[in-house]
C-alpha cells in the first residue's frame, strides 16, 4: 500500500512540475513580447532619388538625382536663389554621365561622369558641367573644374511640375535634348553624339 501511495504521489508531482514548467513558459514568453508592437507608416521621402537615362545608338546617356518638391513653396528667387549655384537637385548633386562624347553648346563634353549645376537667373541661366561629380549639394563646387559652362533660356509656364523632373529625349540616332523642369520652370538644351 505505501508502495502505491509512493507512485500516486510521483505521479502527481511530475504533473505538476510540467504544468508548472509550462505555465511558467508561456509566462516567459508573454513577458519576452508584452504588447505587440506596432510598425509605424515609413515617413515619405520629400525629395526621392531618381534617375533617367537614354540610348542613341549606342549611346548611354543617364542622370541621376534627388527629385524635392513645390509643396506649395516659391523655388526659383525664394528656396533656390537667384544668381547662386545650385546643384539643380537636393542632397548630393545631381550627376550626368556618358559612354560617348558629346558635343554640347558647340563643345566637346568627354565621356565620363559629371556634376551638373546651374545658376539660375530673372533672366537668362547658366549650366555647368563639372568634372567633380560626387559632392554634396555644391559645397566643393569650384568653377575651374567645369567641362563646360553655357547659358540657357528658361522657359516658363503656367503649369506647375511639383517634383523637379530631368528628360532626356532622343531626336534622332545622332542627336537629343536634355532637360530639366521644376516648378513653372523648364530648361532645355540639345546635344549631339560625336563620331
Amino acid at each position: 500500500m505505501k508502495k502505491l501511495t509512493l507512485l500516486i504521489a510521483i505521479v502527481l508531482l511530475t504533473v505538476s512540475c510540467k504544468n508548472e514548467k509550462s505555465s511558467s513558459e508561456e509566462q516567459k514568453h508573454n513577458h519576452n513580447n508584452p504588447t505587440k508592437k506596432v510598425e509605424e507608416p515609413k515617413k515619405k521621402v520629400l525629395s526621392p532619388h531618381t534617375e533617367t537615362m537614354v540610348m542613341i545608338d549606342d549611346a548611354h546617356i543617364h542622370i541621376d538625382y534627388s527629385s524635392p518638391g513645390v509643396r506649395d513653396r516659391i523655388i526659383f528667387g525664394g528656396l533656390v536663389g537667384y544668381d547662386q549655384i545650385w546643384q539643380a537637385g537636393a542632397h548630393m548633386a545631381t550627376w550626368v554621365e556618358t559612354n560617348k562624347d558629346l558635343i554640347i553648346n558647340e563643345e566637346t563634353l568627354p565621356k565620363g561622369k559629371y556634376g551638373f549645376f546651374t545658376i539660375p537667373s530673372k533672366g537668362d541661366w547658366t549650366v555647368m558641367i563639372n568634372k567633380n561629380w560626387d559632392q554634396h549639394g555644391k559645397d566643393e563646387y569650384d568653377e575651374k573644374d567645369d567641362a563646360i559652362r553655357f547659358k540657357v533660356t528658361p522657359i516658363i509656364s503656367e503649369d506647375i511640375t511639383e517634383h523637379l523632373e530631368y528628360k532626356v529625349n532622343k531626336i534622332n540616332d545622332k542627336s537629343g535634348t536634355i532637360s530639366m523642369a521644376w516648378e513653372k520652370v523648364k530648361i532645355e538644351f540639345p546635344f549631339t553624339i560625336k563620331n
